[in-house]
């Protein structure tokens, strides 16, 4: 396959798909996509994918890791400093309490989404639905997971900042909100960087300009699967889409990248010592 990864850096104050529509023109192809939204507000690592490897989104790693700032005292309808600001109390709490607090969104937990968010309900996002002043229907919660959450500073009284790693579907509005009414005075997100997503890492993420030169990365050294490489009469079986009968054991449940000439030309599932195709990428 010749398609491939970028590990893009989106700045403040754009959108998710303005970082794709930038591409578009830059690299002249209307086939991009990404993994996982970033707010306008939110900074950081976005995954891309360029030309057939759109057909590979589904196999990156999803959990990601961010640093949050804080802001104790107050709430916005946005969860975010871009909202209305409404006081609720003046902060209370101690590092120890605040650390204490943190340690119970630990774990598997019940998130309720923000309304100001990409959900779609009905076919549009729930942002727009809000916006228009439509009515909506009641947030149903959504079960996610907090692998780690780090306090890395604190000011004492009404601001802090924090790393938290989680699954993918985690709003780090919502924890910061649900963080600040277990405080009983209220929090809003002041600012959100994401600096992995998977095993895209922020150090090796590139900003958007007309003359980048991007760093093409090979769908076999981003995709976390299983690998298996072809021989030559292998090879011509999966490009017609025909099962291989291979003596394997599977290690885990994530399927097979299939490799032929250090190229993807295959996905597949280990089944009874029989791969079957998922996707096969021809010479393009």
């Amino acid at each position: 396959m010749t398609g491939y990864f970028l590990n893009i850096y989106k700045e403040k104050n754009i959108t998710s798909f303005d970082v794709v529509r930038q591409l578009r023109k830059i690299l002249n192809t209307k086939k991009i996509g990404h993994s996982g939204t970033l707010d306008p507000l939110a900074h950081g690592v976005m995954q891309v994918a360029v030309g057939s490897a759109t057909r590979l989104l589904e196999y990156l790693d999803s959990d990601k890791t961010y640093i949050a700032d804080i802001k104790f005292g107050y709430v916005t309808d946005t969860l975010d400093a871009e909202g209305e600001k409404e006081f609720i109390a003046l902060p209370s709490f101690d590092k120890k309490t605040l650390e204490a607090t943190l340690a119970e969104f630990v774990g598997n937990i019940s998130q309720i989404p923000p309304k100001y968010s990409a959900i779609k309900i009905g076919g549009k996002k729930l942002c727009d639905l809000v916006r228009a002043n439509k009515e909506i229907p009641d947030i149903k919660p959504r079960l996610i997971r907090i692998y780690k959450i780090e306090l890395l500073d604190f000011n004492g009284t009404d601001e802090a900042k924090i790393l938290v790693e989680c699954s993918s579907g985690t709003y780090i509005r919502s924890l910061v909100r649900d963080v600040g009414e277990k405080l009983n005075c209220g929090a809003y997100m002041c600012d959100l960087i994401r600096i992995k997503c998977g095993n895209f890492l922020l150090e090796n993420s590139q900003k958007i300009s007309p003359n980048a030169d991007f760093t093409r990365l090979n769908a076999i050294d981003v995709l976390n699967l299983n690998k298996f490489v072809l021989n030559s009469a292998q090879y011509q079986k999966v490009l017609n889409g025909n099962p291989l009968n291979v003596n394997l054991q599977k290690p885990n449940n994530k399927p097979f990248m299939l490799i032929y000439d250090n190229k993807l030309v295959s996905v597949a599932n280990l089944s009874d010592n029989v791969l079957k195709m998922e996707k096969v990428f021809k010479s393009e």
